[in-house]
């Protein structure tokens, strides 16, 4: 071998020994001190870096252990970085990379209570120069990139509440990767946690443009890791939520920010949020979205379908008149409105919103609902601000909602079923338009329960509302919010209203049913009904012994200062309302309606009932100021007949009235406490017609009124101040005619605007036909007549303390009933009677067993016992009545017993009470002429429903009192007349 050789090989030999030391030994060594000593001069925490290894021959680069901060908490570091660099980087003036493995690296991203971020605080370096900014990124190209389970800890202390999460197995994969070429690196990432959260994500990389698309998928993300943000924010309590979500994206900056999300689902479920003092707010079974899409620059986004399941929630109206969502929603706010800006927020720029009317401002996002269906939905809602509670259950609902846009320009669709109560339902249908503000509903409402409203009837009147059930079927046409103009038509029902004073704890007002037909209400200008159908309405109506009314005492009493600016309110309220808005009912159907009246400010008392009301309102203009006729029917206690006949002006009576009023065969019996009050005689007997007619015209009152009283008698004198001091009795005789007819016309005129009436005297009639001759016609021939020749007519027969007829006396009756069938100018007149010494004793036994019945149902009651309908029906023990006894005397007798009979024994001494209390009620007369009452209508009842006599034939006397008994009975006394 030639020397040259040998020195060339030599050379080769020591260059490459040489190379492979610096290689392999020195330049590593070196590294890794420049590394350090960098690190120490910059750092500023504790850093190393453990070794490095380089492969000279085959640019492989391995770098171990970095650690940058404390041993115990590494904050930046990775086990292994692996670089295989390529010798093609030399002459292709870039650095080409194979391959660049990662393994285990370990980041703390930990964001400290004044927001500094302990990544940015890593290192103190030098400020860079200014370099002008190159046209081209540098030159860089790997084959493939991975990072291989890195974890992440991420940190924030800033919450009130601190967060603190890592995700412990961080996996990413880059191939193809450059920065000067139009291709796009393919990436793969894969996270994991701890609490069962997973990031899959998969997708193209492009720097030249700068561009990304891909798919992103989040699974089982606990909220729990990230609700201290929303905790400052809402301050509720998160009891579990969990959220997935998936989606496609295109990401490009090459001109501006392009962001296409495609494809997004997600999913929460469940859902639970308390309230900070641990109520519970909100139970979310399931919510789902899907086939979504999010444009950035189209500022658009569209969401395909919402499904949602079993949504409990609860909202409440407080104290102070907000709603509980309001308080827990807006506490944050108020305290950033009080604070001014939060610290370290950047005054950001207005954006673009969309105002209350629906109209689009600049800049605004567009948000599309396709389709959304909501299902299974609970609503608990409660008023705290009455003083009785109001909770109202809405539920199950369920709500769909399809073509939603945000924009308002086209209508979308809603419809809603849901559960109202117990047994209410509401159901809607229809479209709404946001902008201009249009829409049309059909909505269906069935067994509202109105007693939903007795906590804000409270405060206002003594009135219970027992019952009542609301259904509607109504079209609603929403055609402006500015100002707003909708219309409803339609039908609506209230059925079953019952309201009780409770003053009294007497029935008020009450329907069967309240039917609106023909529903019209355009607002604010027009309400028309086409017609009114009341199906058996009933009102009570009472004069009290100061002469108020019923009405006065159910108004809750109020300071003359509320009550004057409530009265001035309501006025201000009423005229503005009648000058705005134009009323218009075609008529009111009464069907089988009733009403009580009792005066009690007359001794006694009068009470009257009028049943079998029926009839028709005409029509009710408040525009046309037209009349509307008048026609209703009834009858008084009965038998009575009454009609209402005319026509008034609803809205301006004082302009327009003529009514005329006819009663007919009214017993006068009835209305003695007004002939004892004002005549100075109860009336014994008679019957009466009654035609009042009243006519106004612009202000001006003409009545002309007519009594035709028939068989009047008048009974015992009554003292009375009020009476007129006329021969009262004389002046009947006087009036009446040859049939017994007295007939008297009152007419009266006088200026309503100036209330000074002239009252013209009463004109008596002609006196025509007295009749001077007295009837008598003996029972026995009239006994004859039926078949019953042996049979004392002329008396009914009762048992001591009954109103029962017995086998013998029905017989009686129906032998009387045929003859007065063959006589018919005869008339009947009954008069029951009862005796204290036969009945008395009875009565007050009866009287006695009601009172323990009565006693004993109110303990039942107060007890919570199950109680039948009626205290009658009770059967009570011996010894419960024995232990109410006592109690019964000391109340009826407002005594206590004798001290003296403490010293009897118990036995002894309950009869000596019982004694006592029966011997109190033996002699009482109203025990007696009830009694008495009950006799006389049995008799009548009977004559008229079982032997089919004429009613108008049959007359009740005023009850009286016999001491006369036959045979251990009480009889009542028949009498005969003429018509």
């Amino acid at each position: 071998m030639h020397n040259g050789m040998k020195r060339t090989l030599i050379g080769l030999s020591t260059a490459l020994v040489v190379y492979s030391l610096l290689g392999f030994l020195i330049l590593p060594g070196v590294a890794q001190r420049v590394v350090n000593q960098q690190l120490i001069q910059y750092a500023t925490v504790p850093a190393r870096l453990g070794r490095i290894e380089f492969n000279p021959f085959s640019l492989e680069l391995s770098l171990f252990d970095l650690r940058l901060g404390e041993v115990d908490q590494p904050q930046l570091g990775f086990e292994r970085l692996y670089v295989d660099l390529q010798w093609s980087s030399l002459w292709r003036r870039a650095l080409q990379i194979e391959n660049i493995e990662l393994v285990k690296l370990h980041t703390e991203v930990v964001f400290g209570k004044d927001g500094n971020l302990n990544l940015a605080q890593l290192f103190d370096l030098p400020p860079a120069d200014e370099k002008p900014a190159k046209d081209e990124p540098f030159a860089l190209s790997i084959g493939r990139l991975q990072l291989i389970e890195g974890s992440v800890r991420f940190a924030d202390q800033r919450p009130a509440e601190p967060i603190d999460f890592l995700l412990d197995s961080l996996n990413f994969e880059l191939l193809n990767f450059a920065t000067r070429s139009d291709d796009a690196a393919d990436a793969v990432l894969v996270a994991t946690g701890p609490s069962g959260a997973r990031v899959d994500w998969n997708g193209q990389i492009n720097l030249a443009p700068i561009s990304s698309s891909g798919r992103l998928k989040v699974s089982n993300l606990q909220l729990k890791d990230f609700w201290p943000y929303a905790r400052d924010a809402v301050s509720l309590q998160l009891k579990e939520g969990q959220l997935s979500f998936a989606g496609d994206y295109r990401l490009d900056l090459t001109e501006r920010t392009d962001l296409l999300l495609s494809n997004l689902s997600a999913e929460l479920a469940p859902l639970n949020l308390d309230t900070p003092d641990g109520q519970p707010l909100i139970r979310l079974e399931n919510l789902e979205l899907s086939e979504t899409s999010l444009d950035l620059a189209k500022q658009q986004v569209t969401i395909g379908k919402v499904s949602s399941r079993a949504l409990e929630t609860w909202v409440t109206r407080e104290r102070d008149g907000e709603l509980n969502w309001q308080k827990l929603l807006g506490q944050q706010s108020a305290v950033r409105d009080e604070a001014g800006q939060e610290p370290g927020s950047a005054q950001q720029a207005p954006r673009s919103t969309t105002n209350i009317s629906g109209e689009q401002t600049a800049n605004a996002w567009q948000v599309q609902l396709r389709n959304a269906q909501l299902r299974g939905y609970q609503i608990h809602l409660s008023d705290q601000v009455p003083s009785a509670e109001v909770a109202l259950e809405l539920g199950p609902l369920d709500l769909d909602l399809s073509d939603f846009d945000s924009r308002g320009t086209s209508p979308f669709k809603i419809q809603l079923n849901s559960q109202v109560g117990n047994q209410g339902a509401v159901s809607a249908i229809g479209q709404l338009q946001l902008q201009p503000a249009t829409g049309q509903f059909s909505i269906d409402t069935q067994d509202i329960d109105l007693r939903i409203a007795q906590s804000y009837l409270t405060p206002l009147v003594h009135l219970e509302l027992r019952s009542g059930m609301l259904a509607s079927q109504l079209q609603l046409a929403l055609t402006g919010t500015e100002p707003l103009v909708f219309e409803i038509t339609g039908d609506a029902q209230v059925t079953q209203l019952h309201t009780l004073d409770t003053i009294n704890n007497r029935d008020f007002v009450k329907w069967e049913r309240l039917e609106l037909e023909g529903l019209r209400y355009e607002h604010p200008a027009m309400l028309q009904i086409q017609q009114v159908d009341l199906n058996r309405p009933y009102a009570r109506f009472i004069i009290n012994p100061d002469l108020t009314t019923n009405i006065n005492d159910l108004l809750v009493e109020k300071s003359p200062a509320a009550v004057s600016q409530t009265r001035s309110g309501v006025a201000t309220d009423i005229d503005q309302q009648a000058d705005a808005m134009g009323i218009r009912i075609g008529g009111v159907n009464i069907k089988n309606g009733s009403a009580n009246f009792s005066d009690l400010s007359l001794r006694p008392p009068f009470i009257t009932a009028v049943e079998e009301l029926n009839g028709l309102i005409g029509t009710i203009n408040n525009q046309a100021q037209q009349s509307a006729t008048v026609d209703v029917t009834g009858k008084v206690d009965r038998y009575a007949p009454v009609s209402i006949k005319g026509g008034l002006t609803p809205f301006d009576p004082m302009q327009s009235l003529d009514i005329a009023t006819r009663f007919r065969q009214v017993e006068l019996t009835t209305l003695s406490p007004y002939s004892g009050k004002f005549a100075g005689y109860r009336i014994r007997k008679g019957r009466m017609d009654l035609d009042l007619h009243y006519r106004i015209e612009q202000g001006k009152l003409n009545a002309e009124n007519k009594v035709v009283l028939q068989q009047l008698q008048l009974g015992e004198q009554v003292d009375s101040p009020e009476a007129v001091d006329l021969p009262v009795r004389l002046a009947v005789a006087l009036l009446k005619d040859s049939r017994g007819t007295i007939s008297l016309e009152l007419p009266v005129q006088g200026d309503l605007n100036n209330p000074q009436f002239d009252v013209m005297p009463i004109v008596w009639q002609t006196l025509r036909n007295l009749v001077t001759r007295a009837v008598k016609a003996p029972f026995k021939f009239l006994a004859s007549i039926g078949g019953g020749e042996k049979s004392d007519l002329s008396q009914v027969h009762f048992a001591p303390g009954s109103s029962e007829l017995d086998e013998q006396m029905r017989a009686n009756l129906d032998t009387l009933a045929r003859a007065l069938q063959e006589r018919p100018v005869l008339r009947l007149e009954v008069e029951g009677q009862s005796s204290p010494t036969a009945d008395g004793p009875l009565l007050a036994e009866q009287w006695l067993q009601r009172e323990y019945q009565q006693t004993w149902y109110k303990v039942l009651q107060r007890r919570g016992d199950k109680v039948p309908a009626d205290a009658a029906q009770l059967e009570i023990g011996e010894e419960e009545k024995a232990a109410m006894l006592e109690g019964i005397y000391r109340s009826r007798l407002g005594q206590q017993p004798p001290a003296q009979w403490n010293e009897l024994d118990e036995q002894a001494r309950s009869e000596k009470l019982r004694e006592a209390v029966l011997a109190s009620r033996a002699d009482s007369t109203a025990l007696l002429r009830r009694l008495s009452r009950a006799r006389a209508a049995s008799i009548k009842d009977y004559l008229v429903d079982a032997s089919g006599l004429d009613d108008s034939r049959v007359y009740l006397l005023d009850t009286g009192i016999t001491q006369a008994v036959d045979d251990g009975q009480v009889p009542s006394v028949l009498h005969l007349g003429v018509e």
